[in-house]
């Protein structure tokens, strides 16, 4: 299996066994995300992700990449930075607003030619962006909005600590500060190494860094990819405040 297929079946796993979006194949992504293996499968899973897939489409389009699932066009839409650094953002919302217009629904609502400003070919932008969630801050209960954005954005955190099939990490959390999105101090938490047996990161050790999505272990992360995260999370919350700065 290609780099970039088994990649996207681990991100792409957590929010999937949670029925949050794609198709009910988790079963799928699970065995491909441990064993490298299921190419076909996955691609078909993944051309049923009714948000991740438009992404990959045009961000290869865009880039001149023949594959949606080649692994440069994963790793940007799940972790920011790569080629997101040599395409632009409204361009890619103008054609990822074309692609998805002619079925675009309540999924979509949010997607308008008033948010190409903000766009760009990420995961960070369909959580902060596309999602309605940003939209409640400030309008009610702080939950779900906060636990919904902090659980779907990608974090990259530092493992602590191991104790059996449970690892402390540090991490910075989401907070809400009121008016304004911002990241916290580094705290820490636990997390599974495995659920039901599955672990993507069986041997996750302290000292390493490591990428979670909805608290599922997807992978390590290098410095460069940490980092890049990081930076995209930053960016995109700045981005955010400032729309929610005009609306209220």
């Amino acid at each position: 299996m290609t780099d970039g297929a088994w990649l996207f079946a681990r991100y792409a796993y957590a929010p999937n066994k949670l029925g949050f979006c794609g198709p009910p194949e988790s079963a799928t992504l699970a065995a491909a995300g441990a064993e490298a293996g299921h190419e076909q499968a996955v691609r078909a899973a993944a051309r049923r992700f009714s948000g991740a897939w438009h992404y990959l489409v045009v961000l290869a389009e865009l880039a001149g990449i023949d594959d949606p699932l080649d692994r440069r066009v994963v790793e940007s839409y799940w972790l920011g930075g790569g080629l997101n650094d040599v395409v632009d953002g409204e361009e890619f919302g103008r054609r990822l607003l074309d692609r998805i217009g002619p079925q675009a629904g309540h999924y979509w609502s949010h997607l308008t030619p008033d948010l190409l400003p903000e766009a760009a070919a990420d995961h960070g932008f369909h959580v902060f962006g596309v999602y309605p969630w940003t939209r409640l801050l400030g309008r009610g209960p702080l939950d779900p909005p906060m636990t919904v954005l902090d659980g779907c954005r990608i974090r990259p955190a530092v493992v602590c600590a191991r104790e059996g099939d449970r690892i402390t990490v540090s991490a910075r959390r989401l907070t809400w500060e009121g008016a304004a999105l911002a990241l916290g101090e580094p705290a820490t938490g636990e997390v599974p190494v495995a659920v039901d047996g599955l672990s993507f990161v069986p041997d996750a050790a302290p000292g390493e860094v490591v990428a979670l999505h909805w608290d599922w272990l997807c992978g390590r992360l290098t410095p460069d990819q940490a980092a890049d995260l990081d930076k995209n999370t930053l960016r995109r919350i700045d981005i955010t405040n400032e729309r929610l700065a005009r609306e209220h």
